[in-house]
């Protein structure tokens, strides 16, 4: 039955900017306050009080417009989008509604399909509204104004998106992108990265679009799938039983993964939008919009095909380094010191990252330095230590004290031992302590020789060369 109907996604996602102040005043945006301790005359809308537009803002929102292949639009204002709810002090939302600042752009994306750009229809600029809480009291709802005001950028698709994998690999995008750039952290449980879903179904083959529903504040990427996916199986039900879609907004309840409705859904003319009579419009230059697109950095899709193309590594370790700007920025330093390319991506998204993810940890904040790290790779490669005993035993303690690794090997007598009589006695120990191997093994069963040099690792506490060791091994099992 799913195979009549196509799926038509549209996603409208909130990013809440890494600026110190709110859009409109110097009130501070830092996450976890004791409630309504973050405001101000001008974020409560007291009469007589004037906004000013946070700089940094605008800056911010270039950058991300440019990151996204977005024109720029050089002539701005913001409008007021009037409605009422109880944790908008102001009673109508500062936004941008007939001028977005950037226009157009696409976000490229990877899928079992190949790539592809997701067409951009805009991102604009607004401040949020504050924060509704239901499970404080019985009787009440709470109103926290902290995060009112705070500067937000909305970046919303056209009708793109097919389903909901589609969906999933955008905001993963997205949100990396943003991290990048460093405007905003992507702190989805935090609320500083939200999404909204325009979900529609048609016959396949059909042009027009159908009655669309928009499922709200999705605040995770997995919810955005999950919910994505009961919509359209939602939808089709009704249509195949004769039913209608209505248009609505709806939310996702995370503990049935479901959606249920909130209410039918308003049009623009019902926010009544005109321009904001207290905020002056803006210009940008162009020498202002070009200064900020060369502070740019590379991106991570750029990044990923110079890593194939110059260094010969594969697409999913390109990938891999690339995941956030703080581990590809630790293998850029890496390079400077050694042209193992292949080695300090396995490094890297190997051992490193393993100890990383187990201590909570980040490359952002990591101790072991990249001179380090390529003095380790060297003295493995050296084959003055494996590389078993280099990730287990001294990367570690490199993590915890940034010392010469060479030094560290010979103080822990962690040195690889290629003494050909010293090795010979570990070998025989080995093949007498498993005599019963030895005669399977000449039996045919070559595959046992891994066994036998595991053993021979043991013995020498791993200082054994592995390479010496088989060759060894060989020679004394013929």
């Amino acid at each position: 039955m799913e195979d009549k109907y196509e799926a038509v996604i549209g996603l409208e996602v909130h990013a809440q900017l890494q600026t110190a102040s709110k859009l409109f005043c110097g009130d501070s945006i830092a996450f976890g306050a004791k409630p309504n301790s973050h405001v101000s005359p001008i974020t409560l809308g007291h009469p007589g009080t004037l906004p000013k537009t946070n700089k940094k803002a605008v800056e911010y929102a270039i950058k991300l417009g440019l990151a996204c292949n977005c024109e720029i639009e050089e002539n701005n204002y913001f409008a007021r989008k009037n409605y009422f709810y109880p944790d908008l002090p102001k009673g109508y939302q500062i936004s941008q509604h007939t001028t977005p600042i950037c226009k157009g752009g696409f976000v490229k994306i990877k899928t079992t399909e190949g790539e592809r750009n997701v067409q951009l229809n805009r991102i604009h600029m607004e401040e949020d509204a504050g924060k509704s809480i239901h499970d404080r009291d019985d009787d009440y709802t709470c109103v926290d104004l902290n995060r009112a005001g705070t500067a937000l950028v909305e970046i919303v698709t056209e009708p793109d998106l097919h389903s909901s994998d589609e969906a999933y690999q955008y905001v993963t995008e997205l949100r990396r992108l943003v991290r990048w750039i460093d405007i905003c952290d992507g702190n989805m449980e935090e609320g500083s990265l939200r999404c909204d879903a325009n979900v529609s179904v048609r016959l396949k083959g059909e042009k027009k679009l159908g009655t669309k529903v928009e499922v709200k504040n999705l605040n995770s990427i997995r919810n955005v799938k999950k919910a994505i996916d009961f919509e359209i199986q939602r939808m089709i039900n009704i249509i195949e039983n004769g039913g209608t879609i209505t248009q609505q907004t709806r939310s996702f309840d995370a503990s049935n993964d479901t959606t249920f409705s909130l209410r039918d859904k308003e049009e623009a003319n019902d926010y009544r939008y005109f321009p904001d009579p207290d905020l002056a419009p803006f210009h940008l230059t162009k020498d202002f919009i070009n200064k900020i697109q060369s502070s740019l950095p590379t991106l991570p899709n750029q990044l990923i095909h110079q890593y194939q193309n110059e260094f010969g590594l594969s697409d999913y370790d390109a990938a891999q380094l690339c995941d956030e700007k703080h581990t590809a920025d630790f293998f850029q330093s890496t390079i400077q010191f050694t042209q193992h390319y292949k080695a300090v991506a396995n490094w890297i998204t190997g051992p490193i990252r393993q100890y990383l993810n187990e201590h909570h940890l980040s490359f952002e904040t990591i101790l072991l330095s990249p001179k380090t790290l390529a003095e380790l790779i060297k003295i493995v490669d050296d084959g003055k230590v494996n590389f078993s005993v280099a990730s287990s035993h001294l990367l570690p303690l490199l993590m915890k004290e940034n010392k010469d690794p060479l030094q560290l090997a010979e103080e822990l007598n962690l040195l690889q031992v290629s003494d050909s009589n010293e090795l010979e006695e570990w070998v025989n120990e080995a093949i007498n302590k498993m005599s019963d191997k030895v005669v399977e093994y000449k039996k045919g069963k070559k595959g046992l020789i891994g066994l036998f040099v595991g053993e021979v690792k043991k013995l020498s506490k791993g200082k054994a060369d592995p390479k010496i060791v088989t060759a060894l091994l060989q020679e004394k099992l013929k």
